[in-house]
C-alpha cells in the first residue's frame, strides 16, 4: 500500500533501476507517517562511509505521540541496503553521474518500505518528449475507448 509517490522525480529524472529499503525510524515517525504526516518531494539520497541516508525526508510530528521527546522533523535517517547493492550504487554515482532518489514510501508486510532508484537528469528537450509521449498515448486511449 502506497503512502507517498515521487511524481517530480520522474518528472525530473530517467529513471533506471529501483531498490526497496528498509528505514531506521523512531517511534513517533512511524505513527505520523500511518496518519500521512510524511513529504518525500524534497529529500535525496546520499552514501557517507557505505552507509546510505536520506536527507531532507520531512515526517512532522503528532502531537499526542511525540509529548515527552522534542522530534526533528527532517533529521537524517539511515537506510537498510545490503552490501553488493550499496557497493553497485557507490559505483554507479561515482563514475556516471547518476542520483539516487527517493520514489515512494509504502507499506511492506506491516513495515514502512522506501523505493529508491538510481536516475539520471533529463535535459529540457527530454522532458517536453516524454510529455507530448504522454499526450499522444492518452489520445490514443480515449481513441480506443470511444471506438468500442
Amino acid at each position: 500500500m502506497t503512502i507517498i509517490d515521487n511524481r517530480k522525480a520522474f518528472h525530473e529524472y530517467e529513471i533506471e533501476d529501483r531498490y526497496e529499503t528498509g528505514l531506521m525510524l523512531l517511534g513517533w515517525e512511524i505513527k505520523a507517517i500511518r496518519a500521512g504526516r510524511s513529504n518525500i518531494k524534497e529529500a535525496y539520497v546520499v552514501i557517507k562511509d557505505m552507509v546510505p541516508q536520506i536527507i531532507g525526508m520531512h515526517i512532522s510530528p503528532l502531537l499526542q505521540a511525540s509529548s515527552h521527546v522534542h522530534p526533528d522533523p527532517t533529521r537524517t535517517r539511515t537506510l537498510l541496503l545490503n552490501k553488493a547493492e550499496i557497493n553497485k550504487l557507490v559505483g554507479k554515482v561515482t563514475k556516471s553521474g547518476y542520483t539516487i532518489l527517493p520514489l515512494n514510501l509504502h507499506f511492506a508486510r506491516g513495515k514502512v518500505k522506501l523505493e529508491i532508484g538510481l536516475g539520471k537528469g533529463k535535459k529540457l528537450h527530454d522532458k517536453r518528449a516524454s510529455e507530448k509521449e504522454k499526450d499522444n498515448k492518452r489520445e490514443a486511449e480515449q481513441a480506443m475507448k470511444y471506438k468500442i
